[in-house]
């Protein structure tokens, strides 16, 4: 799923030492805004695939594990400063944001974005929305005659589309085809658009031994073929799997 590193990425403060010397319980931090990835459900609770996905990780980890939730738009910064030990939140794998934090190997493998609108849009003159600080709103940046607008969540996205704000959205395919499925005047217009290294999850440059454990576990995962199911359950069949 999503997405370009954000601005605050050079905070300066690396948070604690070894994970084993100063915390006893993982905190994974997500957004909560991101069907079917992450979202909240009606108990309030974090849901999806990545929470699926995160408790299980920890359970093939032997870790004890927690969910925090945090805007989008802070979620480097917030992990780098310490509020939460990793992130697990439909994040892209880039250069850019390898340059602040270390990455899992992906646990997705990269997935289509895609353009919706509502009826034919030259996207060429268009004023595109994207989630701020995503792999989408970098991709709209470099196109010649577009104008980017961008918003804090990807629901904003869409509302900014129906409310003749933006001519169309740019989000991952993922997440832009129930809204296709479920509003009759949404479609998907022109070519998908591959964007970065598939999702991973991230963690502070400090904290080798713990990434250490939950790459291993994706890698189990990946082995025995239970994430593949995952992404099918969760993402869809049509989904790109391992």
């Amino acid at each position: 799923m999503k997405n370009l590193l954000i601005g605050t990425a050079a905070l300066a403060m690396v948070a604690g030492a070894a994970f084993a010397e100063s915390h006893s319980v993982v905190r994974l931090g997500t957004e909560g805004a991101y069907p079917p990835y992450n979202f909240i459900n009606d108990a309030g609770e974090v849901d999806g695939f990545e929470r699926v996905l995160g408790d299980e990780l920890c359970a093939r980890a032997e870790l004890t594990c927690e969910w925090v939730t945090n805007d989008w738009d802070s979620i480097i910064p917030n992990l780098v400063s310490g509020n939460y030990d990793a992130i697990i939140a439909g994040m892209s794998i880039t250069d850019e944001r390898e340059e602040v934090v270390d990455f899992t190997q992906n646990y997705t493998p990269p997935s289509p974005s895609a353009f919706a609108a509502m009826g034919d849009v030259d996207l060429s003159g268009a004023v595109i929305a994207a989630q701020t600080g995503t792999i989408q709103a970098a991709h709209v940046t470099g196109m010649e005659g577009a104008t980017l607008l961008e918003y804090p969540t990807p629901d904003e996205t869409v509302a900014a589309v129906k409310a003749g704000e933006a001519d169309a959205v740019l989000s991952d395919k993922d997440y832009l085809i129930p809204v296709v499925e479920e509003d009759a005047d949404f479609s998907f217009i022109g070519e998908d658009v591959p964007l970065g290294g598939g999702i991973g999850m991230a963690f502070r440059e400090s904290d080798p031994e713990l990434r250490a454990k939950f790459d291993a576990a994706i890698q189990s995962m990946k082995d025995d073929g239970t994430l593949n199911a995952l992404i099918a359950e969760h993402l869809g069949e049509d989904s790109p799997a391992f």
